[in-house]
C-alpha cells in the first residue's frame, strides 16, 4: 500500500509555522508513515530551515505528482506569495492573505483526492482579516471552502477528546446560539468519530453551561433543561451511552481518569482550557464533519518567539500522526 500524501499548510509566514514544519520534516521516520507536501512558500521554508539548522533541501513543485517524498527533502507546492523581507513576529496582511490561499489550495487538492488529508500550521486571525478574508479561524474557513453547512471542532490530548458545540464567538453569543438541535448534531458527530475509531465503548459526557449544572435552577435561567437535556434524551433513544448535563469541572476530572471516551463542551474556553493544561505540545485540533480530513496544531502563531528557532514542533508531529491515522491512502488519484 502506498503511503498517504498529506498536505501541510504553512500557516502565517510571520509566525512559527515555517519553523515547526522544517523541524517536523527533519524527523526522517515521518517519511515511513506518509508523503508530506507543504503548501506554502519555498523561500520562506529555506529561511526557516536556516534558522532552525535542519539542513533540509527544498524541492519546489507545481503538482503533487512531482513530490519526491524522501527524508532530507521538503516537497513544497510553492505559491510564491511572501516577499523576501517579510519580518517574523509582526502582523502582516500579506501573510494573512497568503495563509488563506495555502488552505484554499490544500482544500482543492483534498477535494480532488490528490491528497489524503490536510494538516494546518497556525494562522493569525487578525492577519487573515487584514488580508481580506473574514473568517473566525480555520474551522469556519474550511467549512466555507468545502461548502459544508456545519462542522465541529474537536481537540485531542492524551486520554482526552473534546468536541465543541460552539467555538469562535463571545460567551453571551454562544449561550444564545446553543439549542437542542445543535447539541444533538454535535453529539452525533462526536459519536461518529468514536465509531470510526473502532472503540468498543463509546461513552460521551456532556457539559452543562452553568456552574454545578444549574443546581436544579438555582444558577442560570434553566439553560440545561431547555437547551441540553432534550438533545441527550434524543441520543439516548438511539441506544447511545450519553451522560449529562454534568458540571464541567467534575466531568473533565472524570474524563481524565478514563470514565468517558469523549466530552462535549458548550463553548470555546470550557473545552480548550483542560486540553491546554495538559500541554500545547500534546494537543491536536481536528475538524469534524468536513468531506476532507483536517488536523492541526493546537497553538497559535506565537509571534513573540517567531524567527528565533525555538518553537516546539511536537504538536505538529502529533497532528501529522493523527492525519495519517484518519486518512488511508486508498482511492487517491495521481
Amino acid at each position: 500500500m502506498s503511503l498517504p500524501p498529506i498536505a501541510i499548510t504553512m500557516g502565517d509566514a510571520a509566525g512559527v509555522g515555517p519553523e515547526i514544519i522544517m523541524k517536523s520534516l527533519a524527523h526522517a521516520d515521518l517519511y515511513d508513515r506518509c508523503r508530506p507536501i507543504v503548501i506554502g512558500d519555498a523561500e520562506r521554508l529555506r529561511r526557516a530551515g536556516d534558522l532552525v539548522g535542519t539542513g533540509l533541501r527544498i524541492n519546489t513543485i507545481t503538482a503533487v505528482e512531482q513530490a519526491r517524498a524522501q527524508a532530507g527533502t521538503v516537497d513544497c507546492f510553492d505559491l510564491g506569495l511572501i516577499p523576501a523581507d517579510l519580518p517574523f513576529g509582526a502582523l502582516s496582511p500579506v501573510a494573512g492573505d497568503a495563509a488563506f490561499h495555502y488552505v484554499r489550495v490544500a482544500t482543492e487538492l483534498a477535494m480532488k483526492r490528490k491528497v489524503s488529508a490536510i494538516c494546518t500550521a497556525p494562522l493569525n486571525k487578525e492577519a487573515l482579516h487584514a488580508g481580506g478574508h473574514h473568517f473566525p479561524g480555520h474551522t469556519e474557513l474550511l467549512a466555507a471552502l468545502t461548502d459544508t453547512a456545519e462542522v465541529s471542532m474537536m481537540l485531542t490530548a492524551p486520554n482526552l477528546r473534546v468536541i465543541h458545540v460552539t467555538t469562535h464567538i463571545g460567551l453571551i453569543d454562544a449561550i444564545a446560539k446553543i439549542e437542542p438541535g445543535l447539541v444533538e448534531r454535535t453529539i452525533m458527530r462526536g459519536h461518529a468519530v468514536l465509531e470510526a475509531a473502532g472503540l468498543p465503548r463509546r461513552k460521551i459526557g456532556v457539559c452543562a453551561i452553568n456552574p454545578h449544572a444549574g443546581e436544579n435552577g438555582l444558577f442560570g435561567h434553566g439553560e440545561e433543561a431547555e437547551k441540553i437535556e432534550p438533545a441527550i434524551r434524543a441520543c439516548r433513544a438511539r441506544g447511545w451511552d450519553v451522560e449529562g448535563p454534568l458540571p464541567a469541572d467534575t466531568l473533565f476530572f472524570r474524563a481524565g481518569r478514563g470514565d468517558f471516551d469523549m466530552v462535549v463542551a458548550m463553548y470555546h474556553d470550557q473545552g480548550h482550557g483542560p486540553v491546554k493544561v495538559l500541554g500545547l505540545e500534546a494537543g491536536v485540533n481536528i475538524t469534524v464533519g468536513l468531506p476532507v480530513i483536517r488536523t492541526s496544531v493546537d497553538h497559535g502563531t506565537a509571534f513573540d518567539i517567531a524567527g528565533t528557532g525555538v518553537a516546539d514542533e511536537r504538536s505538529l508531529l502529533e497532528a501529522l500522526r493523527q492525519a495519517v491515522a484518519l486518512a488511508p491512502a486508498e482511492g487517491m488519484t495521481t
